[in-house]
């Protein structure tokens, strides 16, 4: 049997990691399942996008809060499986066991699903040849806003991810145009107003039909656009293209029937807990979005309230005779050390 876990967490996002940092500090042993090549989750949709309602952190773009959580997350050097989607979950012998598309099973004591809203794909263009662009000027998020400075770009899409890039973009973009092609985009009217108050077209009823590329097929250089109301044709010279058509969902994994545990009512989609974690079946927990329960918060920082109850209320499942809380940082023991090297390294920089 593969070694045995006294957690496992399902997802790598904000309430995942935070949830292994909160498991280390309580010295059990952890591992975190991921689906995507990194950890993140959702974050990684919108990098570039400011957050501000983290407590005690000041306006900070989302690719450095994914940094500190990964940070924070490995303090305790939890075992990391990326790239591995979950299956199915049985029990054994009092052992939850997780089966995942790797062929290979994880046994464990606990099992917290910190998976939010799901494996979270960007729909891509369904145009031949497309997939080959992706690695010059075809884009499906925005890793740094200043890589488009100064160029022609498309925005294709009309909900309100799409439209709060263009509006990120504007100042920064040479030239911008959004094509939609419905008959009304479904962004907020006020962002769709901001844009059209600065200038940039708003093209309704339009898609993208073929894309064009350079002399050296490296890069797109054309994008040929269709009316689909009249299959009118047009062409635009452009640096980048930017698609942002929503995002496929996965929610695929599934329990033993004995197992399942209850779900909402409303959507059938979030687990219902007790407000500390625990499903309705022993041993399986939930934080962070795809938990529901009174008063719920759907805030990251809800998510580490979430991660935080769990992992207490497993501590003292595991070890009854264990404290029901951890110790602050600034009293714990385990901290001494790392302290001290953080303190050094202040030190030095200073």
């Amino acid at each position: 049997m593969n070694d045995i876990y006294d957690v496992t967490i399902i997802g790598g996002g904000p309430s995942g990691l935070y949830s292994a940092f909160y498991a280390g500090l309580r010295e059990l042993k952890t591992k975190i399942i991921e689906f995507q090549p990194t950890l993140g989750g959702k974050l990684h949709v919108y990098p570039e996008k400011i957050i501000w309602d983290i407590g005690g952190l000041p306006a900070t773009p989302a690719q450095k809060v994914i940094e500190n959580l990964i940070e924070q997350g490995l303090t305790f050097k939890p075992t990391v499986c990326l790239n591995t989607k979950v299956e199915f979950i049985t029990k054994k012998d009092n052992l939850f066991v997780i089966e995942t598309n790797t062929g290979e099973k994880h046994y464990t004591k606990k099992v917290i699903v910190a998976v939010g809203g799901g494996i979270i794909s960007p729909i891509k263009l369904h145009i031949e040849g497309a997939e080959k662009y992706e690695v010059s000027n075809l884009h499906y998020t925005i890793r740094g806003i200043q890589s488009f400075k100064d160029k022609s770009l498309l925005i294709s899409g009309g909900g309100n991810s799409a439209i709060d890039w263009a509006k990120d973009l504007i100042g920064i973009a040479k030239q911008m145009m959004v094509i939609y092609r419905g008959d009304k985009l479904s962004a907020h009217e006020a962002q769709i107003r901001y844009l059209q108050e600065n200038g940039v077209p708003i093209i309704t009823n339009t898609q993208i039909k073929t894309l064009v590329a350079n002399d050296a097929k490296t890069k797109i250089e054309e994008v040929v656009l269709e009316n689909v109301k009249t299959n009118e044709l047009s062409k635009i010279v452009v640096d980048d293209v930017l698609v942002n058509h929503g995002y496929d969902r996965d929610h695929s994994f599934s329990f033993d029937t004995s197992l399942a545990p209850e779900k909402d009512t409303d959507y059938n989609y979030y687990y219902v807990t007790d407000g500390k974690g625990l499903t309705s079946v022993d041993g399986i927990y939930a934080v962070g979005d795809i938990s529901k329960y009174e008063n719920k918060v759907y805030l990251i920082t809800g998510a580490f309230q979430d991660a935080v109850n769990a992992i207490n209320s497993i501590k003292v499942s595991l070890e009854p005779t264990a404290d029901q809380y951890a110790k602050v940082s600034s009293h714990n023991e385990m901290f001494e050390m790392r302290n001290r090297e953080v303190m050094k390294g202040i030190l030095i920089k200073g």
